[in-house]
Parts: C-alpha cells; sequence; structure tokens
C-alpha cells in the first residue's frame, strides 16, 4: 500500500469513529440502561381501614370495604 492511501484510511477512520461518538453525545443516551431501584413508601397500616386481629376472632377479622385512597398507587414499570 502507498503511504497516501493508509493516511487516507486512517483520517476516514477516525472521521467515522468521531461521528459516531458525536451522535452518541448529541443523544445523551448509553448503550446499556442505568439501573436505579425502584422505591414505594408504604405507610403504616391504619386498623381500622385494612382490619384487625381482635380477640373475639380466631382469624382476622376484615372490614366490609377497603379505601383505596388508603393504598399506594401501584408502581409503573
Amino acid at each position: 500500500m502507498q503511504p497516501g492511501r493508509m493516511i487516507a484510511n486512517l483520517f476516514a477512520a477516525l472521521l467515522v469513529a468521531g461521528l459516531v461518538g458525536a451522535v452518541f453525545l448529541a443523544f445523551g443516551r448509553p448503550l446499556w440502561p442505568v439501573r436505579e431501584a425502584r422505591m414505594v413508601i408504604l405507610l403504616p397500616p391504619d386498623s381500622m381501614a385494612t382490619g384487625s386481629v381482635r380477640r373475639a376472632c380466631v382469624e382476622p377479622c376484615l372490614p366490609a370495604r377497603f379505601d383505596l385512597k388508603l393504598a399506594p398507587a401501584r408502581p409503573q414499570g
């Protein structure tokens, strides 16, 4: 190979690598997503809303209906 072609191929490879790097910098997203912990904060249970264990009951005595406003939302994902 001639030295001129080797230099031209080297510059072409550097140009392609620079374009690929610029695309990654422009869009700003890595190839592999960062894994983050998704936490749900649980509120302390309210015995009047969720149910309670009484001495008169053998099993847990649950209320007739459950207030869904007290329950945390299901996490998306």
